[in-house]
This record gives C-alpha cells, sequence and structure tokens, in this order.
C-alpha cells in the first residue's frame, strides 16, 4: 500500500482528532491538554519519546530498521501546537468555548504530523533512518522552536537532522488542496522595537519651560517611515508598523514621557542588521534635537524564513508525481508573517510549504484569513497533508539504502 493510500485510510481518525484538538486550545508554551491528547494519539507507535522541561513540547524519534550507511540519515517534520487568545466566531458545531481559538490551523498540523508518524511507521522497514517528531508549543510569538532547540531537539535522533519540512495550512491565499513553495526566503524575519522618550513635564502653556517628548515621538515615527523609504533597496523591503502609542494624561500636561512600540519585517539578515543599527541611531539623534532624551529596546524574534533552494524544488516534483502538476504552487513573493521554524532552515536544509485549506465554497482571496476569529480550514486536507510530509521523509531516508 502507498503512504498516500494509508494516510487516506487514515482520514476520519485525523480528521477527528484536529477536531477534538479544536476545543481544546491553548496559548503559549504551557499545553498539558494538548500535549496529552497528542501523547494518545501516538501511543503504541514505536517511538522514543521525550517531553520538553520548560514548555509542553514533545519530541518523537522514529528509528528506521532499513540497513544502510554507518551514518544513517536523519530527518525532523515540525507541527506546531499553540492556539490564540482569540474568541471563536467561525459558527463551527466544533468551536472552541474556552476564550481560545486554533485561528492559525495548529490542530491541523498535529493531526497531519499524528497521520505522517503512523504511515512512516508502517513503512519502518523501508527507512535506513530516523524521524524526529517535532510538535512544538509556542510558535505564536513565544519562540518555541529556540525553546526545544535548547532542550536538545535538533540531537533527539544522535546526529542533527540532515533536511527538515513543515507544512503550514491557510484559510485563503489559493485553492483548497494547493501545496504552495518557493525557494529562498519565504517569510519575514521579525523584530520588535520599544522606545521610551523621557522629557520634563510642565504646564502645556508654557511649554518653553518643559522638555516636551511628545513631538520628538511624533517626528520619530514620521522619520521612521522616511528612513525605510530612502535607506533600504525597494528590492529587499523593509516593513515597520508602528502599534502602540502612548503619551499624556490631559489636554494641558506635558508629559514626562511618551512610548512607542513598532514591529519592523525584513526578508534578508543583512536588511535586518542594517536596520538594528540604523534606527536606534535616527531616534538618539531627533532626540537630542528636541533636548529629550530616549531608552531603546530591541526584542529580538525571529530570522528570515528561507527555503533551501534544490529543498523547494524536490517538494514541489513530490507534489506534482504524487498528487499532480495542478495541486501546486510557485509563489514569486514572501509573506510578511514570520516563523519560528526559521530556526531549524538556519541549520538545517529544508523547506517551509504552504497547503491551502479554503473551504471550496469560499473566494480564496476574500475569505476569513489566519488569526480571524471568522475562520475556518477544510479539515480533508489533512491525509494529503499527512501523505507528503511522510513522502518527503520516506523518500530521503530509502535514498540513502540505494
Amino acid at each position: 500500500m502507498s503512504i498516500r493510500e494509508y494516510c487516506n485510510q487514515l482520514s476520519t481518525e485525523l480528521v477527528a482528532l484536529r477536531r477534538e484538538l479544536h476545543q481544546i486550545p491553548e496559548v503559549g508554551l504551557d499545553l498539558p491538554l494538548t500535549q496529552a491528547r497528542v501523547l494518545k494519539a501516538l501511543d503504541g507507535l514505536p517511538l522514543e519519546i521525550t517531553l520538553g522541561k520548560s514548555l509542553s513540547s514533545i519530541v518523537a524519534v522514529l528509528r528506521g530498521t532499513a540497513p544502510g550507511d554507518n551514518e544513517r540519515p536523519v530527518v525532523l517534520l515540525r507541527g506546531d501546537m499553540d492556539g490564540l487568545p482569540v474568541r471563536e466566531l467561525s459558527g463551527e458545531p466544533f468551536a472552541s468555548e474556552n476564550g481560545n481559538m486554533h485561528a492559525c490551523g495548529h490542530d491541523l498540523h498535529m493531526s497531519l504530523l499524528v497521520g505522517a508518524a503512523k504511515a512512516l511507521a508502517a513503512h519502518r522497514d523501508e527507512l535506513a533512518g530516523d524521524v524526529i517528531l517535532q510538535f512544538q508549543p509556542g510558535e505564536e510569538g513565544f519562540d518555541g522552536c529556540g525553546h526545544m532547540i535548547g532542550e536538545g531537539l535538533l540531537d533527539a535522533a544522535g546526529r542533527r537532522p540532515d533536511a527538515a519540512w513543515a507544512i503550514h495550512v491557510w484559510a485563503g491565499l489559493d485553492p483548497l488542496g494547493t501545496f504552495s513553495t518557493k525557494p529562498g526566503p519565504v517569510m519575514a524575519g521579525a523584530d520588535v522595537i520599544k522606545a521610551r522618550v523621557v522629557g520634563r513635564g510642565g504646564h502645556g502653556s508654557a511649554p518653553q519651560l518643559a522638555a516636551d517628548p511628545v513631538p520628538a515621538l511624533a517626528e520619530m515615527i514620521t522619520a521612521t517611515h522616511a528612513m525605510v523609504t530612502r535607506r533600504f533597496s525597494i528590492f529587499d523591503p523593509v516593513v515597520v508598523s508602528v502599534g502602540r502609542v502612548q503619551a499624556g494624561t490631559a489636554a494641558n500636561v506635558i508629559p514626562e514621557d511618551a512610548f512607542f512600540d513598532a514591529t519592523m519585517r525584513t526578508f534578508s539578515e543583512a536588511s535586518r542588521s542594517r536596520l538594528m543599527q540604523l534606527w536606534p541611531e535616527l531616534l538618539e539623534g531627533i532626540a537630542r534635537v528636541h533636548g529629550v532624551s530616549v531608552e531603546i529596546e530591541v526584542v529580538e524574534q525571529y530570522p528570515v524564513t528561507v527555503n533551501d533552494d534544490a529543498a523547494a524544488d524536490h517538494v514541489a516534483e513530490v507534489v506534482a508525481e504524487v498528487f499532480g502538476e495542478d495541486r501546486h504552487a510557485r509563489w514569486s513573493n514572501p509573506l510578511a508573517a514570520a516563523e519560528d521554524f526559521s530556526r531549524i532552515l538556519e541549520v538545517t536544509p529544508g523547506c517551509f510549504i504552504g497547503l491551502s485549506a479554503c473551504l471550496p465554497e469560499l473566494d480564496p482571496a476574500t475569505a476569513p484569513m489566519n488569526h480571524s476569529a471568522y475562520c475556518r480550514f477544510d479539515d480533508s486536507v489533512i491525509a494529503d497533508g499527512s501523505a507528503l510530509l511522510a513522502e518527503l521523509a520516506h523518500r530521503r531516508l530509502t535514498l540513502s539504502a540505494q
């Protein structure tokens, strides 16, 4: 039986698992209910399981039993586990009622990774190497991948992975069932800058006796946007968005300080590093002109998610062979969202793969997208997602035995 046929047989079981997980979303690094349900789904498989210490992660290693070289290859498959603090308004009969929501499809990711684990276990005697199954909490802003790497994820099989893949579902963008890839940058790097402008408060009628932080803050924001358009190439874009501005308590009071927080998105390490250097210089210069000071905190989040060129091409070839050429879309541009799977791809050649779970009755261009309280996912894609991950791992680990 082929891997795709095997996964199709698991479809009812995997959809039921997804809907159970959808009803118990948990946020952040501590996901005890989710972890317990995934462990139950993996029970009985020939896996070496390690649970996280600082987070509710699961690392499961499947050892292939086919003969191979002395240095047996290792591959890694990732599925993230956490939900979002979003009150669900999807109207699904299995909707969450606990105030959180799997609004980014991680319930599907866990289910399709369980399916891939079962399919690979059934073909274990054909694998001349090992598979690391990474069930990861805290992708939504908590750097769960970084925590797992710190706890030894990459060495779980005894040596570092030779290849890595992850699938992420979209509630729109492409027609239902489309796998999407691109070589090179596929998701942005994301970092946050927090600025406190410190002045000297006073009465609004006599600003010359104070050191007003508000005009300085306003100039910092407008100058930031001008800097992006004048100091960076349009062919290596930088996106800066100021999401929080706070100052003052009354119209006639000049405050002591003022604040803003901004997110910065970049698509190359060169632009990321340059922005980290230029932005503080800009803010400090404006502060000096206004006779105030500025305290800056840079919060480094995720690096750029960069697909290996050969790995992306290989995924396209496997999708075409297993599912048909019409099931693959090669994107021209990356997304400006960020992903901590980038940490895996920094050290391991691999590919971050999109899979559209857009409901067929909706227009992918206008369907409520991931993170929306109204977004919905067609769980019919789970079996195919499982099959693709299992096929990629199987082909890599059987090639070494030839």
